[in-house]
């Protein structure tokens, strides 16, 4: 499928809530108004959608939210989008708190790989940048899931004066597990128009200079604009979705739908309803 402008479009990104069980200030502070639940997409709408999709050229889904856990029967629409003719990958982004709870359900119903948000490796940051106490859930949901096998992906959005110094930290994460970090620059939309973002031409400066080895890693790691970089001796590698200081347009491959059926172009940011 191509758009206007002659791009190949084969993946698509569904909301299927817009619900969360946390409340990061600058995605869904406490008392952000939700859609009605009659306005949200039923799952058989979104397979009825997705059938379309797949017939127009849609190759690979991601499924997300809010949080897409917090809905039940998620595992179940992941099965019946991947059994779909011509579709040959479905996957999921997850803040990670219920993620082990339903990871061997996910699997089952054959998720190819996760990406997991996760900004900060410090408790009392975490509760303070997202409202709850669930760091602790997300860690482990992030082991359990390399552990499984599956691809996974941690996508962090670094803050001035909240976690900006923890850019090595979790670059880290990559040492020991078999897994990508991805620093993503914060998106003026919303509430994110009141945080101050960090560029990643500046993380990446920082990075080269604490390993000075540092090369770019062209393999192909997902469906996204992501650039990589690997750190020799480290298992994983670091990447930069840089939505304010990039320039990938023109090579985008994705179009969206929010939970109540709208379509859109791509925000390059997490997904919200």
């Amino acid at each position: 499928m191509k758009d206007q402008y002659g791009r190949i479009i084969d993946y698509m990104r569904i909301s299927i809530t817009d619900r969360c069980n946390l409340r990061c200030r600058y995605c869904m502070p406490e008392g952000v108004e939700l859609v009605p639940m009659k306005n949200i997409l039923s799952y058989e709408e979104i397979e009825m959608v997705c059938q379309a999709a797949a017939k127009a050229g849609i190759r690979k889904f991601k499924i997300t939210g809010g949080e897409p856990l917090v809905r039940l029967g998620c595992p179940e629409l992941i099965g019946k989008i991947k059994k779909i003719p011509g579709v040959e990958q479905v996957t999921m982004t997850t803040n990670g708190v219920l993620l082990s709870k339903y990871l061997p359900e996910l699997l089952k119903n054959g998720l190819d790989a996760v990406n997991i948000s996760l900004d900060t490796l410090d408790r009392e940051r975490y509760q303070a940048i997202t409202g709850r106490d669930e760091l602790f859930r997300v860690l482990e949901s992030v082991d359990q899931a390399v552990d499984a096998g599956i691809p996974v992906k941690i996508n962090s959005v670094l803050q001035k004066g909240m976690n900006e110094d923890e850019f090595l930290a979790l670059a880290r994460l990559t040492l020991e597990k078999k897994l990508d970090v991805r620093f993503i620059e914060m998106m003026p939309i919303g509430k994110g128009r009141e945080c101050d973002g960090i560029s990643n031409d500046d993380l990446l400066r920082e990075i080269q200079k604490q390993y000075p080895g540092v090369c770019k890693d062209d393999r192909v790691h997902g469906n996204g604009p992501a650039v990589y970089y690997h750190i020799p001796g480290f298992i994983g590698s670091v990447g930069f979705i840089s939505a304010i200081h990039g320039a990938f347009c023109s090579s985008c491959n994705r179009i969206r739908m929010t939970a109540t059926g709208d379509l859109k172009p791509c925000l390059c940011y997490r997904d919200t309803v």
